[in-house]
């Protein structure tokens, strides 16, 4: 027997929710309890789930807490005898994913494979009942995460998520799990990772984690994509360059053409035109304009002329352009003079 059979032998969840919903002798009462777990199909709300009983929302909220109160006290009675099983398979996975996972995570992992939304409801119903573990609702801030209660309950989780949430703010740009790990007082960095993934705040491209809104971890167009591939780079790119590593990228949706990459190169000011082709960003310090601009700009910051190989020599530290289309344009436009044997200063024109 395969290791993925023997898997799915131990985590069989739908025999699992059959014992656990067992216990219930009331049939409205697990209508309630499918129906607000999405145990069998989609969840429902408690709007949806009063329509279709004929009473209110508020009466459904207090059934469903007095519902999961009596399957708690059943498996602490020990009269749902396969919790105990499953909650072992639940731990011991937690425990290599870092003690703390998202559902959908945990779910994948337990199947070895992606997962239906039915499984992931069923997974974190099991939780939600299980005696050593915990669940952390979903929220605008939080996945739906399962963690090992022996570590702290959902209170105490999303604390630990808070902090690495504040830690990456304040440093002001994406840190690496190691970074973090060092700024942070927890025994492995997998302790990081696994508490940093139930944040909807942060995203990761790589080991690198930041804020969700940061196009350097979280790239959501064209522009932002180039915007990561020339920083991870460190260096000027011709775009064609620039759309083949976009191509071998890990980024979700990376199949762009090398014409559209040069047009959004061409409308972002993040990114300037250094050469034939060839892109730098911005904030690397290349000034905009023609070559005559930027031989404009170094004559202007000298205090005195400058003989033509210096001028070459700064321009180039600008430009990816020849060393000929330099000197052309130097010797071409009237507001360079020379001064001295290929010595110039800049000499604005009149109109």
């Amino acid at each position: 027997m395969s290791n993925t059979s023997e898997k799915d032998q131990k985590i069989n969840l739908e025999a699992n929710i059959d014992d656990i919903l067992g216990v219930i002798d009331q049939e409205r009462e697990r209508e309630i309890i499918t129906r607000r777990f999405g145990l069998y199909d989609r969840r429902e709300t408690l709007e949806q789930i009063g329509e279709l009983l004929g009473i209110t929302r508020e009466r459904v909220r207090q059934l469903e807490k007095a519902i999961l109160a009596k399957l708690k006290t059943a498996v602490e009675n020990g009269k749902v005898a396969t919790i105990g099983n499953i909650e072992k398979t639940f731990i011991r996975e937690l425990s290599e994913m870092g003690r703390v996972a998202r559902v959908q995570d945990l779910t994948d992992r337990l199947f070895d494979s992606s997962t239906s939304q039915r499984d992931r409801s069923r997974v974190a119903f099991i939780a939600e009942l299980a005696p050593g573990l915990t669940v952390v609702d979903q929220n605008d801030n939080y996945f739906l995460s399962v963690g090992i209660r022996e570590y702290g309950d959902s209170k105490k989780i999303r604390s630990e998520v808070d902090k690495i949430v504040s830690a990456i703010k304040k440093h002001g740009e994406p840190l690496s799990i190691e970074q973090l790990h060092q700024q942070l007082p927890y025994e492995h960095p997998s302790y990081v990772r696994a508490y940093a993934s139930v944040s909807k705040c942060l995203a990761h491209l790589g080991n690198n984690w930041g804020l969700v809104k940061w196009p350097t971890v979280n790239p959501k167009n064209i522009r932002d994509k180039i915007f990561v591939i020339l920083t991870e780079a460190g260096k000027p790119m011709h775009f064609s360059e620039i759309a083949e590593s976009i191509k071998d990228s890990s980024f979700k949706r990376k199949d762009v053409t090398t014409q559209a990459i040069h047009n959004e190169l061409i409308k972002d000011s993040r990114f300037v035109l250094i050469g034939r082709g060839i892109y730098a960003l911005d904030s690397w310090g290349f000034s905009r304009g023609t070559v005559a601009d930027i031989i404009a700009d170094v004559l202007k910051d000298s205090k005195e002329p400058l003989h033509r190989d210096e001028i070459v020599k700064r321009v180039l530290k600008s430009r990816q352009v020849k060393e000929t289309t330099i000197l052309l344009n130097l010797q071409s436009k009237t507001q360079f003079k020379r001064v001295a044997k290929a010595t110039y200063k800049f000499e604005p024109t009149l109109n």
